[in-house]
């Protein structure tokens, strides 16, 4: 059985990945719109992967025995995302608040002496870091070569060739078959 407060925290954060898969898909759009589509088809995988990390959470408050509480999303502002560097600093700020979000669970874990909780949430941390990692990166480089429409659109065409990975899997993230 899941604690109260650790249940808490992670329904606040299934309702944080569902608005980080939502973020994404605004910045998909803003790229669609100064048509980058390989960088905006990398942000719908993106979006993909937060809405199986909600799942994976809201999957381990039900094995826990625990209740999930779906709460409305909030909308982004995405009106002064202009640029694809400014769009990818605001995913990069974004995976950092998310990465606090993961650490505050962390510490609940901790205090509740939750180890369950402790266990399947160090899988988000390794994956946190994966992922600032992975935008930084980006942002790195299309600030070596923003005025060189050439290369971004080289960069345009390696971002769009992103998969979504085969372990991410929407609908069932607990490893038996979907019924």
């Amino acid at each position: 059985m899941i604690s109260e407060k650790m249940q808490s925290a992670i329904n606040d954060q299934i309702n944080f990945e569902l608005y980080s898969s939502y973020i994404y898909l605004a910045l998909s759009n803003n790229f669609e719109q100064l048509n980058f589509t390989g960088m905006a088809h990398w942000m719908r995988i993106q979006a993909n992967e937060e809405l199986f990390h909600a799942m994976k959470l809201y999957d381990f408050i039900q094995q826990r025995d625990g209740k999930v509480t779906l709460s409305p999303i909030d909308l982004p502002d995405s009106s002064a995302w202009q640029t694809p560097l400014a769009l990818f600093e605001v995913a990069y700020n974004h995976e950092q608040l998310v990465s606090s979000c993961i650490y505050k669970l962390m510490d609940i874990s901790l205090s509740e002496k939750d180890y369950f909780a402790n266990t399947m949430l160090q899988w988000f941390v390794n994956e946190q870091l994966e992922e600032e990692n992975n935008v930084r990166t980006i942002i790195d480089r299309i600030k070596r070569i923003e005025t060189m429409p050439d290369a971004m659109y080289r960069l345009d065409a390696e971002l769009g060739a992103r998969v979504l990975p085969a372990t991410v899997n929407l609908i069932n993230t607990s490893g038996t078959p979907a019924n």
